[in-house]
């Protein structure tokens, strides 16, 4: 990824909480992201992003952004781990279901295995069902922890998902 993939990837993930988070989070909050800010904001985040922190895109063949995957150490309150951590996969959501996705889980999942870290963690909004099958096909499985955040209001909850990186 570069500074200048920020505008693709946030149009991606906009569209992709459109789309994932419809009926699990306030549609105001949903109809009122703002693609220009969410790039602003991803760029001055990419222009710091802490060592250990990859950002990897897809492009198709005539070389357009379509989807975008974020992994580092896992993150246990201000403190990282040995872990590492999923911190964002998302697809263009016209391109659902093509191996788009599972080849940017794959190669989050194969840098963190050969980097040493025992396991994977990520986090998922609890309803939404299509995500949560996703990473159980990958290997991933609910390990019990939750966590909720609150979304304009309305409180969203998370669960924990893991995979063994070793063996």
């Amino acid at each position: 990824m570069t500074a200048d993939d920020c505008g693709h990837v946030s149009d991606i993930r906009i569209r992709g909480w459109r789309t994932a988070y419809r009926g699990l989070m306030p549609q105001s909050y949903l109809d009122g992201l703002d693609v220009a800010e969410d790039a602003e904001r991803r760029r001055a985040l990419f222009a710091r992003t802490p060592v250990g922190t990859v950002n990897l895109v897809a492009e198709d063949d005539d070389g357009k952004v379509v989807g975008w995957a974020c992994h580092g150490p896992y993150r246990d309150g201000e403190a990282l781990t040995e872990d590492a951590e999923l911190y964002a996969l998302y697809v263009d959501a016209a391109r659902f279901g093509t191996g788009i996705g599972r080849a940017l889980l794959q190669e989050s999942v194969r840098a963190c295995a050969e980097a040493g870290q025992g396991r994977m963690l990520l986090w998922v909004v609890e309803g939404n069902a299509r995500a949560r099958r996703f990473y159980e096909r990958a290997g991933f499985r609910a390990d019990g922890a939750e966590e909720p955040f609150e979304v304009a209001g309305a409180v969203v909850p998370e669960v924990r998902y893991a995979r063994d990186l070793t063996g």
